[in-house]
């Protein structure tokens, strides 16, 4: 026993440190060292320097214009969609942003970034990626203010394009909207495209609107059918304004009636 004593005294501090070294050995190497830089950090976090403040407003700069670029390169995309909706049958289209839209009539109006200097006037009809959006109602030198297909004022001519049956189609303030039919048992069913009539007053015919969502044949006074608008209004940037000149007198308030 007093052997043993003898040898702790002369080699237990050796013994020790051998036995912490092969410890933070195994800590190191099953943490993969992340336990030392966390004590590291720790210990050094009192003086390492705070960014200054022309270093946080250059961030600051540096994060705005990555945000533009994003902005810019997704504006760039909606454009080529509108550039290649416009094609070469469509010169005469104009290009127009939407530079105001209320939120309490979301659905029914927007106003537009060009005016009557761009060479747009009253009833030029208003397309945008999906097919048709409405019509221009007023016009100032430099704005447009479009009525919307959504509004529930607006009334529009349309047919089935697989049977052409006909009717007039009434904007529900949302992405869709009611046809109802001319004929007493039409032809239609869920799926069917929906297109401007040729007998409309306001828009040319076979514009693209939506798609026949449900029908209801025994809707009264006439069956009804729910259209589902392909032009995604509450999402729109940017439309393409086209020459339309109305057909039949200025008192026409709507395309057909029953």
């Amino acid at each position: 026993m007093y052997t043993l004593r003898r040898w702790w005294d002369r080699h237990g501090l050796q013994v020790a440190l051998v036995g912490l070294t092969i410890c933070a050995a195994l800590v190191v190497r099953y943490t993969q060292g992340s336990a030392v830089i966390e004590l590291y950090q720790w210990a050094t976090r009192p003086f390492a320097a705070s960014p200054t403040q022309q270093e946080q407003l250059t961030n600051a700069r540096t994060l705005e214009l990555q945000n533009k670029v994003q902005e810019l390169e997704s504006q760039n995309e909606k454009l080529k969609e509108l550039l290649n909706y416009v094609g070469p049958t469509k010169k005469e289209g104009i290009l127009a942003p939407i530079v105001g839209r209320s939120a309490d009539h979301w659905w029914q109006q927007v106003t537009l970034g060009r005016g009557r200097e761009d060479g747009i006037t009253e009833n030029y009809i208003v397309m945008g990626p999906g097919g048709l959006v409405g019509r221009v109602i007023s016009v100032t030198a430099h704005t447009s203010r479009v009525l919307l297909i959504s509004d529930p004022s607006s009334r529009v001519g349309v047919t089935i394009s697989r049977s052409r049956q006909m009717g007039v189609m009434r904007g529900q303030s949302a992405s869709r909207a009611v046809m109802e039919f001319f004929e007493k048992v039409p032809d239609v069913n869920k799926g069917d495209v929906v297109s401007t009539s040729s007998y409309s007053k306001l828009f040319p015919p076979g514009l693209p609107i939506g798609r026949v969502e449900s029908v209801n044949l025994n809707k009264s006074p006439a069956p009804e059918a729910v259209i589902e608008l392909t032009a995604p209004m509450s999402l729109l940037e940017w439309v393409v304004v086209d020459p339309y000149e109305k057909v039949g007198s200025s008192e026409d308030s709507d395309e057909l009636q029953n």
